[in-house]
């Protein structure tokens, strides 16, 4: 395998988000084309020396302006159309009282459907906005620092337009030590949001009151088992990964159940650390036996890397699972923040088609904070 390259980021493309067909604002060239058909056609007509059969072309004008612009500049630019068609200096092949009147319809028709568009898109940017303050309520922006442990995440949700998806990782400070989370539920996008807010709550709530890493879980698994049995169609379950530092950060328990285990980065080797995946939440963690996990020494300047399913499973067009652990040790030199970019801009290059949530958590333990 060849080496990751360092990209620049302006060559770096993600895949759009939402587009000027989901809502977007329209293209600048978009915007542009009223008036150069308005200006294209006057300079032609005037500048020919013969008459134009080009008058066809003004029609486009009004509904390429409601399609871009408001009322009153739609409404401008129907002005501007008739007028072509009625300034005899323009010798638009003389249009009779019906070519006229259609274009001075269409002008119209088009005025109103600029105004019933800008109300609809007003609507959808208040509730966009209220869905973007909704979903950055439940999985809030990492601190640089939660005690002794630096901390920098990154999430691209799977669903176009949305912020939070299936997956989901929160680092709180406790009675008990920092303890992390990171989690992948059922599903993704909008419909997996309830069942994040869930695990994240009862994540939260643990962390202040239970003494130890394998009751959190514990704690997580018996909030899912009770969301499920309040349907009878809902069988919800969810891979996770809880880490709990000492004081000093100087030691981790990691708690896998049923998701990957995290990397290990120190003086610029990589190791995936073993850690036994249990049974993923949800499905009854008292029944596969007395829960463990294991304990992990830390040095300064260590750092654990984190990583969903989208990452650790994404696949190229040959069939070829993503090579984490390698990539890694070739970006091992770079800061958290930028680390995590280029392994998602290196994602991108393997895996053209992201159908799943991507996620990655890095956890540096005796280290400055990182800028954002």
């Amino acid at each position: 395998m060849g080496k990751v390259r360092v990209p620049s980021f302006r060559r770096v493309r993600e895949p759009a988000r939402r587009g000027w067909l989901r809502g977007a604002p329209a293209p600048g060239w978009v915007r542009l084309l009223p008036w150069v058909l308005v200006v294209g056609v006057g300079v032609a007509t005037l500048v020919s020396p013969h008459s134009l059969d080009i008058g066809f072309l003004l029609g486009a004008i009004p509904p390429l302006a409601g399609l871009s612009y408001g009322p009153l500049a739609t409404a401008l630019l129907g002005a501007a159309t008739v007028a072509l068609l009625t300034v005899p200096a323009f010798h638009l092949n003389d249009p009779g009282q019906t070519d006229l009147l259609t274009i001075l319809f269409v002008a119209v028709l088009s005025v109103f459907v600029s105004f019933v568009r800008s109300r609809r898109d007003a609507q959808l940017d208040l509730e966009r906005t209220v869905a973007e303050a909704a979903q950055r309520a439940v999985v809030p922006p990492l601190p640089e620092r939660v005690g002794p442990v630096g901390c920098v995440g990154l999430y691209r949700a799977a669903q176009r337009g949305t912020l939070v998806g299936g997956d989901f990782f929160d680092v709180r400070d406790g009675p008990y030590g920092v303890r992390a989370v990171m989690g992948d539920v059922q599903g993704h996008g909008l419909s997996a949001v309830a069942t994040v807010a869930s695990l994240l709550g009862a994540f939260r709530e643990a962390v202040l009151d239970l003494p130890d890493l394998e009751a959190v879980a514990a704690r997580l698994d018996r909030r899912l088992v009770v969301d499920s049995a309040r349907s009878a169609h809902a069988e919800l379950f969810a891979t996770a990964l809880l880490l709990e530092f000492t004081a000093d950060a100087g030691a981790v328990r990691i708690v896998a159940c049923g998701h990957p285990s995290p990397v290990l980065l120190r003086a610029g080797r990589v190791t995936e650390i073993d850690v036994e995946a249990w049974t993923p939440l949800g499905l009854g963690l008292s029944d596969a036996g007395p829960l463990s996990g294991v304990n992990v020494r830390l040095r300064p300047g260590d750092r654990l890397f984190l990583a969903s399913d989208g990452v650790w499973e994404a696949r190229n067009t040959g069939g070829s699972f993503y090579p984490l652990v390698e990539r890694l040790t070739q970006l091992a030199d770079h800061e958290p923040p930028l680390m995590t970019e280029l392994v998602w801009a290196d994602l991108l290059r393997h895996s053209p088609e992201i159908r799943d949530d991507v996620t990655m958590l890095v956890l540096t333990t005796g280290a400055r904070p990182f800028n954002s």
